[in-house]
């Protein structure tokens, strides 16, 4: 059980819009109450015209400890760190802000790790695998850096912002680690299939993929978390892949995030 807060309780936010999706608040208080850390994370809906006034003024909350940020503020962040993890540095985006001792932020960016954990959790090693991943934002940068650092043997994105996609592929390619090149809506050939973007969370979006071409033996991983059973994970079930789910991917990454949000990470 969560204790009630009170004056003492340090306070974290979680900053989106829209933010009615998010599964973190209840799991990673619940975190803090399990590590003795009289703690509590709210959402808060802010529209990306305020970001700069919300983060002036959180700045100035002595007793604002840390921001989870979600779509679509993770680059904007990112820019308002004064120090970041190293992978947060090179894809220049974040999801995790703490406050450091002179009050500024402190940045890192896990996003990958919960992606790719979630997927190890179903049995699935993305080594070797030819991997085709759709967005290339906040999310699916740290994905696609992920899925390189875990050894896929090739990469291709596909993202309807060519430059924001070439520009991924163009730092992920500097690695020397595995190839990785632009890729289609077809999911034909590719071992590992990864939605990275909000599609299938508004009635009547489009599917990511062109899941008529999924092969049963491809592994299919979404990062939406409301619905939690995408139209994207719907069907490929249907096709009798293993899938893992917007909600599996934070189950993964939420000890990761408390220990950042702590200050026990190491970094």
């Amino acid at each position: 059980m969560i204790p009630a807060p009170t004056g003492a309780t340090r306070l974290y936010v979680i900053v989106g819009d829209p933010i009615a999706q998010v599964r973190s608040p209840a799991g990673v208080s619940a975190e803090f109450a399990a590590r003795g850390h009289d703690g509590i994370l709210v959402p808060v809906q802010v529209a990306t015209a305020d970001l700069p006034e919300f983060l002036s003024v959180a700045g100035r909350l002595m007793n604002l400890d840390g921001i989870v940020v979600t779509i679509p503020h993770k680059f904007a962040c990112y820019q308002a760190c004064a120090s970041t993890t190293e992978r947060a540095h090179f894809l220049r985006t974040v999801n995790l802000m703490r406050r450091r001792a002179d009050g500024s932020w402190h940045g890192d960016m896990v996003d990958g790790l919960g992606f790719v954990g979630a997927a190890r959790a179903k049995g699935i090693d993305p080594r070797g695998m030819r991997a085709l991943l759709v967005g290339a934002g906040g999310a699916g940068s740290a994905i696609a850096l992920a899925l390189v650092e875990a050894g896929v043997g090739e990469l291709a994105i596909h993202d309807s912002a060519a430059e924001r996609r070439d520009t991924l592929i163009g730092r992920l390619n500097g690695l020397g680690k595995a190839p990785v090149r632009a890729g289609t809506v077809d999911p034909a050939g590719f071992d590992f299939v990864a939605n990275a973007t909000p599609a299938g969370m508004k009635q009547g979006d489009p599917l990511p993929v062109d899941v008529t071409r999924l092969a049963p033996s491809a592994y299919c991983g979404c990062v939406i978390t409301k619905p939690e059973i995408s139209p994207f994970i719907a069907a490929a079930r249907a096709l009798g892949c293993v899938t893992a789910t917007g909600t599996d991917m934070y189950r993964q990454h939420q000890g990761i995030m408390v220990d950042f949000l702590l200050g026990i990470d190491g970094d």
